[in-house]
């Protein structure tokens, strides 16, 4: 009588109708997938899909309100988050926590240093470190203090460590968004290096394009559910654009401006410097126009923006605003002529995070609702509900805290902020940097809106494409100082030429 064939083996993790919801607003609706032994499986969706609630469920932060998690085969349920390391579910972040102050090795093994008798083994460390680098296919030195490896060699060590516990199971949520190209090449064939040895892997990103190159399988999640699940290879990323958000993607993309910039100049720079950041900046901005700002790491984009916004001091230079000089004092200053900045990093600068959402979209005009010093409740929710629409805000209770929003939630709730001041001048700085395919569209259509509504407009951004796509004109900066300018529509070449200081071109603007 013949053998007959094993059983398959179980998924090395598999999640059965996982439901979570915060305060009236269910994040997880009976989510179900399951990745096998070895699998890349991409998981992604518009921010506010789930994908970060579920992620902190795999991980032991929270527990499911209903549903079932099992690891081959084997039902389970995480307490905390030591529980889920103990059971080899490693989860690494953007942003890898580590001990600047500690070497490469010791941040693998902190806490649990190799040792004979009773003292740390540091030789066995360095080795032990060592082959797990190897094991990567990366050489560094573990004795390298960590204060300085880059956030790439940061993230490498997440992983190292994530394998020196034993993790068989490793969530990458978001691991290339600050990365460079050549880094993001690196980080991929690790991902593969990984998947051939074993390791199972779930890989979230908005970067479409790694999920066609690094994942076997995609899982699609809108609004809590999942809406797909497909072999990478039988699917295309417009396919997914159209599941994630339930539309077509030349409807994203589509551009359109109702009216030319106006020929009224509202803000005038001239000659503007802060001594070591930037130096003789000249620009103007019209009634109307969109202009976008380019540059690479360092050239002195946001610094010139927080001195438009008065948050840093300016040495020399003249600025006009609506053809009268104006010397940025300060934030509330700034604010009260018409300037509205949205920075680049919502959590540090933009959002008070355990601070309602409906406070937090309010709180650059509560003086405006208030009678002896007193916020008003209704003319409150009358702004909420007037400024949730325009920027077609998560549907939930606005008294929850902003924290509880996924990251492009967050961005329209600081921008909200920023709209309810009616500015005569919007300045953003990387506005769709972190957010998915659908907030995105929403925040490029906000740009739009506004500058057809004669709002003078600065688009501060390092995807060029974007910038190409939006901008009337491009002012490009490097170093400091201003490499080139374009009316658009510019060749992509003349931008980078003038971005890396190739080429000094510089065209006159239109009007």
């Amino acid at each position: 009588m013949p053998d007959s064939e094993p059983p398959p083996a179980a998924p090395a993790v598999e999640l059965r109708d996982i439901r979570h919801g915060f305060e009236g607003v269910q994040a997880l609706r009976g989510v179900s997938f399951e990745v096998n032994a070895g699998e890349v499986v991409g998981l992604i969706g518009e921010n506010g899909a789930g994908k970060s609630t579920l992620v902190k469920i795999l991980t032991g932060v929270l527990q499911p309100d209903e549903g079932t998690i099992l690891l081959e085969g084997e039902q389970v349920r995480f307490a905390n988050p030591r529980a889920a390391r103990g059971a080899g579910i490693a989860a690494m972040y953007q942003e890898p926590l580590i001990f600047p102050d500690l070497s490469l090795a010791e941040n693998i093994f902190v806490g649990r240093q190799p040792a004979r008798s009773a003292f740390v083994d540091w030789g066995e460390m360095r080795d032990q470190a060592r082959a797990l680098l190897k094991r990567l296919g990366i050489e560094l030195d573990p004795g390298t203090p960590a204060r300085d490896l880059s956030v790439a060699e940061r993230q490498l060590v997440e992983i190292a460590k994530a394998l020196s516990l034993g993790a068989r199971i490793v969530i990458l949520d978001e691991p290339t968004a600050v990365l460079s190209t050549r880094e993001v090449d690196r980080l991929l064939e690790i991902v593969r290096r990984l998947r051939e040895q074993g390791i199972t892997l779930i890989y979230i990103t908005h970067r479409l394009d790694e999920v066609m190159q690094v994942t076997d399988r995609v899982v699609v999640l809108r609004d809590g559910e999942k809406v797909a699940d497909v072999r990478t290879a039988e699917t295309s990323i417009r396919e997914l654009v159209r599941v994630m958000v339930g539309q077509e993607l030349a409807a994203l993309e589509q551009r359109r401006r109702e009216a030319k910039p106006s020929d009224d100049i509202v803000l005038d720079v001239r000659g503007l410097t802060r001594y070591g950041y930037y130096e003789g900046v000249s620009f103007q901005v019209h009634r109307g126009e969109i202009l976008g700002v380019f540059g690479l790491v360092g050239a002195g984009r946001t610094e010139v923006a927080q001195s438009l916004f008065g948050i840093d001091p300016i040495d020399a230079g003249e600025i006009r605003l609506d053809g009268r000089p104006f010397v940025p004092r300060s934030p509330r200053q700034a604010m009260k002529h018409g300037i509205a900045y949205l920075p680049e990093n919502r959590l540090l600068n933009g959002l008070v995070a355990p601070l309602s959402i409906r406070l937090n979209m309010t709180m650059t005009i509560w003086q405006l609702l208030a009678v002896l010093g007193i916020v008003r409740e209704r003319p409150i929710d009358r702004a909420v509900d007037e400024l949730a629409n325009r920027v077609r805000l998560q549907r939930g209770s606005r008294r929850r805290p902003a924290s509880t929003l996924s990251g492009g939630n967050q961005q329209k709730v600081v921008l909200s902020k920023w709209l309810a001041t009616h500015p005569k001048v919007l300045i953003l700085d990387e506005p769709t940097h972190g957010i998915d395919v659908g907030a995105k569209a929403d925040v490029l259509r906000i740009v739009l809106d506004h500058a057809n509504a004669g709002v003078g407009v600065v688009v501060i951004s390092s995807e060029l494409e974007e910038i190409q796509d939006l901008s009337d004109r491009i002012l490009v900066m490097r170093t400091g100082s201003v490499s080139g300018e374009f009316v658009t529509p510019v060749e992509k070449d003349d931008v980078l030429h003038a971005a890396y200081g190739l080429q000094r071109r510089a065209v006159e603007a239109a009007g």
